[in-house]
């Protein structure tokens, strides 16, 4: 039997690696990590974390307006400050005193160079050589710079790889994209006095959610002053004197002081030599089945690089999946696909979503109620002045559960247990039976349950039901 260095061997500590790594390591096998840059990889440094400090900040600032009758455009807003230096702070502080601990275990290689296959069961990384009984793949995408023309000229171009290291707020700032990114980062910067673009191809916000979603999100913008340029073609971009110029192809021409790059993501595969490995991949990602196996067996692809669900807590899941289908024996073995993914867009209003949206629906033939309870019609929120937005179900006669987008304060918090809901076939006579703590936001998911139970109730043999046992 052959005798490898190691267990498991990581390659990439982002989400899915550090999962894989830190509980491997807790299971008693032996790990090593490799990461070519810091420990946490893009989720921690330069995307989840420091954006949501970043919108944090911007509403801190935003909410001085709320509580009264002034327009936005009138008011004095507090000075800002550069925001880049204290976001930074707290990072080294998450890596140093949280992140390290769980790798106590783990034999960590950060920082000294990108790893390469040797062979199937070997990586290299600079002049050093490690073998492994098992590899998870776990290198995550990075930004996709589509074909523009004159896109190679912009020497400051901005993408959330040095978006937060920048030495202030910018007065102006170009966003080519108007998905998770780019809708975040546009109320952030404008929140915290930039004028913010976005320019897009799609024809709403939020191009991979239901339309109605894209389009309240582009009203909450357009009172706030953010521009909104949709179903636009870009035919150049430039730099001139100090200002990027973007022009598009249906006539206008804009201009900014930076230029924010977050139209799309690509996987990280260049320099892994995945041949040598003998590993099949293609421009999207690395194909995996339902185990997170690629071709080859024993070497597995986990997170963003394998193209299945954008999302740290999807590659943190797939992480944990692969690595108890290693435990498990065939027939008691996962598969990935089968679990809900919901996710939130973490602008304000925020947008969550899980389970199947309308055109699925439509597209499937599946017969649909739609059950919604809106912010505007419930009491706390009309008190905190978070009237934007609603729960809305869609769901068969019977109370089975297909798809659930929540718009509006709590919706982060509120959609899990919609995805619990879904993934264990819970039904609305359930989620209504359930006591919800009052007057939190999610007390509008039992609502939406009763209004479910009152449709129901106005069935005509329903009627008659309830005639017979009042006799």
């Amino acid at each position: 039997m052959t005798e490898y260095d190691y267990d498991i061997l990581t390659i990439g500590v982002g989400p899915a690696g550090m999962v894989v790594s830190a509980m491997g390591a807790e299971m008693g096998l032996k790990v090593c990590a490799i990461e070519k840059n810091k420990l946490g990889g893009e989720c921690m440094n330069v995307g989840c974390i420091p954006s949501k400090a970043l919108l944090r900040m911007a509403k801190t600032r935003h909410a001085v307006t709320k509580f009264n009758d002034f327009d936005l455009a009138e008011m004095e807003l507090p000075e800002v400050k550069n925001p880049f230096p204290q976001i930074q702070e707290k990072l080294t502080f998450i890596n140093e005193k949280k992140y390290a601990v769980k790798f106590e275990k783990v034999d960590k290689i950060v920082g000294q160079g990108a790893a390469s296959f040797v062979d199937s069961h070997t990586v290299a990384v600079g002049d050093r050589k490690i073998t492994a009984n098992r590899i998870f793949i776990c290198t995550g995408t990075k930004p996709s710079r589509p074909p523009i023309p004159g896109l190679e000229t912009i020497d400051n171009l901005l993408t959330n790889e040095n978006l937060f290291h920048l030495d202030g707020i910018p007065e102006s700032m170009l966003i080519i994209g108007g998905g998770a990114i780019g809708s975040e980062m546009a109320q952030a910067f404008s929140r915290l006095g930039c004028k913010t673009t976005i320019v897009q191809m799609d024809p709403h916000l939020l191009p991979f959610a239901d339309k109605f979603a894209g389009e309240i999100l582009g009203e909450a913008f357009k009172k706030e002053g953010i521009e909104v340029y949709n179903s636009r073609s870009i035919s150049q971009v430039e730099a001139k004197d100090g200002r990027v110029i973007l022009k598009t192809k249906e006539g206008e021409t804009l201009e900014a002081e930076r230029l924010l790059m977050a139209a799309g993501r690509v996987p990280v595969l260049d320099g892994l030599a995945l041949e040598k490995a003998g590993v099949n991949y293609t421009p999207k990602g690395i194909p995996v089945n339902a185990n997170l196996e690629t071709n080859v067996s024993h070497i597995y692809a986990v997170g963003d690089c394998n193209s299945h669900y954008l999302f740290s807590h999807a590659a943190m899941h797939q992480g944990m999946i692969a690595l108890m289908n290693i435990m498990r024996p065939w027939p008691f073995r996962k598969d990935f696909k089968k679990y809900i993914v919901p996710w939130t867009v973490f602008t304000e209003p925020q947008i969550s979503m899980v389970g199947m949206q309308e055109a699925e629906l439509i597209a499937a033939g599946t017969k649909y109620d739609v059950i919604e309870a809106r912010h505007g019609d419930y009491g706390a929120a009309i008190a905190e002045q978070v009237t934007i937005g609603s729960v809305r179900v869609l769901a068969s006669k019977m109370g089975k559960i297909y798809g659930v987008s929540i718009i509006g304060e709590g919706s982060a918090e509120m959609i899990n247990e919609w995805g619990l809901a879904i993934q264990k076939n819970i039904r609305l006579a359930d989620i209504m039976l359930l006591q919800h703590s009052f007057p939190s936001m999610s007390f509008m998911n039992k609502s939406i349950g009763e209004s479910w139970m009152m449709n129901m109730l106005k069935n005509s043999w329903m009627k008659k039901m309830m005639g017979l046992m009042m006799r």
